[in-house]
């Protein structure tokens, strides 16, 4: 018996990624099985259709102008976007595309890369968040604190920076343990985000450090005052497993452009001042004592 060549479409139909063929117009003429696994479908509800219909509307814009390029003679290999599945849900496509002028169509391969788009994104999650608070880290916000620096010297407006320390967190690890301080630095940490506005920025850099970050802050007086509203939150007295525990903080300010031209620069003069602030508050506290202790003396 001599082999002969199957359809190509049985083929096709063996492939774990769906291939499709579209018009000029984005018409799908051919889908083949995969198709219906990976977008829910099957040929028939789907063949005459617009596959842009299909796309996350979110993605549109993008996935026209792929395809334009594509159509340009542009040979797209690693293009993404999303489609909506039959049952509603989104899914992650990475396609491959070209197309046949001499035929009038455009051939797509697309494999579903969903769960590899889920651990991108929790591997990008991890490198630019506290693990502990889920707040920015201090690579994240040295990356927004630029990016605001930039746009600020584009727009006029301002830039604000607060360095805050945390006064007594000591003493909760010593009476509650690393457990009642973790606690407790999850707590400032939700306390902090509920005291910025949308769009600013609040980052752990420290053990019980933290930096809020307020582009587009006008001047130094706005940002004392964000500093008083946040470090009134954060003296209110937290809730531990032994009881209420009160807190306090130590904050430094410094503004674009006034007190540095970048990142590093801005973040350097608010933590000075903020321990300038932490050693004023300190002396003054030592000078209350002092002074209790002498009018204890005499009496």
């Amino acid at each position: 018996m001599i082999p002969t060549l199957p359809p190509l479409a049985d083929v096709l139909d063996l492939m774990p990624d769906a291939v499709c063929v579209v018009d000029t117009e984005g018409h799908l003429l051919f889908v083949n099985a995969s198709f219906k696994r990976i977008f829910g479908y099957t040929p028939e509800e789907v063949l005459g259709r617009r596959i842009f219909e299909l796309v996350h509307p979110d993605d549109r814009a993008a996935t026209a102008a792929q395809a334009e390029q594509v159509m340009a003679g542009q040979l797209q290999l690693h293009f993404r976007n999303r489609y909506l599945h039959k049952d509603g849900h989104s899914v992650d496509i990475q396609w491959s595309a070209r197309w046949l002028p001499q035929h009038g169509v455009r051939i797509g391969v697309g494999r579903e890369v969903t769960e590899l788009r889920r651990l991108e994104r929790e591997l990008e999650h991890r490198a630019n968040h506290d693990s502990l608070t889920g707040l920015a880290n201090r690579d994240r916000l040295r990356i927004e604190l630029q990016s605001a620096i930039d746009h600020a010297r584009q727009t006029g407006h301002g830039v604000a920076v607060l360095y805050l320390d945390l006064d007594g967190f000591k003493d909760v690890n010593d009476r509650g343990g690393h457990d009642a301080g973790d606690h407790l630095l999850r707590e400032v940490a939700a306390r902090l985000q509920q005291g910025v506005r949308q769009g600013d920025l609040v980052a752990r850099v420290g053990g019980d450090e933290f930096v809020a970050l307020l582009p587009g802050c006008r001047d130094a007086r706005t940002a004392r005052a964000v500093a008083e509203s946040l470090r009134a939150r954060l003296t209110v007295p937290f809730s531990l497993p032994d009881g209420l525990f009160r807190l306090d903080a130590s904050i430094g300010i410094a503004c674009f452009p006034d007190d540095g031209a970048n990142a590093k620069a801005l973040l350097a003069r608010a933590d000075r001042a903020m321990y300038a602030v932490k050693h004023q508050q300190s002396s003054r506290e030592n000078g209350l004592r002092e002074s209790d202790e002498s009018s204890a003396d005499g009496d």
